[in-house]
């Protein structure tokens, strides 16, 4: 199946969401929560994702994440992340009570398709402190895309991983789960990087977009967010609309999209200094903010 036929079925199965000028999103993607070990890239930014994650559910946001949120690849089990990033979780398992959490599966945790899957790992938890189980996503459901639908301009935003446009990462990712799971992993410690990470490959990084590019071309110039690459985009009212959130792993920074006030951004979360010398975390616009009404194709 080619790359314009998988995005065409992801897009006709997408989840339906209607939206209107005072909805608030944010769009996160590649979290890839670990085990807290040396290999788990997340718990470098735990706290500054955290933080960004409170300032979101404060202030009335919906969270949408586009997939890779959970390392499944290197991790056997949702459990041991689960332990090593409990508070996160905790704070999703609000958004999800309110009705306020989209979530979309990518190649490193495509397990989630399996709706039989989350339920059994995601819907519970044990509590060892009082030695009960717990609810956590009880009747979360894991989508392959997202289609936000204007209430009063019908314009529509298609939300997706994009490892739809991977043919590797889309058909092959358990040989590459076994492979990052027994080699990769352990070559990571030392510094070794997945070549057949898009993230890390320049090239094929550059396909995959050329890719999702011409599906947009192909459906009168559809709005597209998506992950996967690891590379942020904005484009300009007028360029082909392909918005990257780019990943929750970059060094000592968390990139995302927001939507608000029918206007929509790029923006960074990453520890500043002071004058004084102590530590905070701000939020910094990297692009934007564009009117949505401006990227609807004539």
């Amino acid at each position: 199946m080619s790359s314009n036929r998988r995005l065409s079925r992801a897009y006709k199965k997408a989840k339906k969401i209607t939206f209107d000028d005072s909805s608030k999103f944010i769009f996160f993607s590649d979290c890839h929560r670990g085990d807290n070990s040396f290999a788990d890239d997340f718990a470098n930014n735990r706290n500054i994702y955290f933080h960004a994650l409170n300032h979101y559910y404060r202030e009335g946001f919906e969270y949408c994440e586009l997939g890779d949120g959970d390392e499944l690849w290197e991790n056997l089990r949702f459990e041991s992340i689960f332990e090593a990033h409990k508070n996160v979780y905790q704070l999703l398992r609000s958004f999800h009570l309110e009705n306020r959490l989209h979530m979309v599966w990518g190649n490193h945790d495509m397990v989630y398709r399996d709706a039989n899957y989350v339920t059994n790992h995601l819907s519970h938890y044990f509590e060892p402190i009082d030695g009960k189980d717990k609810e956590l996503f009880e009747g979360l459901s894991y989508n392959e895309a997202l289609l936000l639908e204007h209430a009063t301009t019908g314009q529509r935003i298609f939300c997706a991983h994009g490892h739809q446009a991977d043919w590797w990462n889309y058909n092959f990712w358990r040989v590459g789960q076994f492979l990052v799971r027994v080699l990769w992993k352990p070559l990571q410690v030392v510094g070794i990087a997945d070549p057949t990470s898009p993230a890390k490959n320049y090239k094929e990084l550059i396909r995959i977009e050329k890719r999702l590019k011409r599906w947009i071309l192909n459906n009168d110039l559809l709005p597209m967010i998506v992950g996967h690459t690891h590379r942020p985009r904005f484009p300009e009212p007028g360029q082909i609309p392909l918005f990257n959130d780019g990943s929750c792993v970059h060094p000592r920074s968390i990139t995302g999209i927001e939507i608000e006030s029918g206007q929509i951004t790029l923006i960074k979360w990453h520890i500043d200094t002071k004058p004084d010398g102590t530590l905070q975390i701000v939020r910094v616009v990297l692009e934007g903010p564009e009117k949505l009404i401006d990227y609807i194709s004539n």
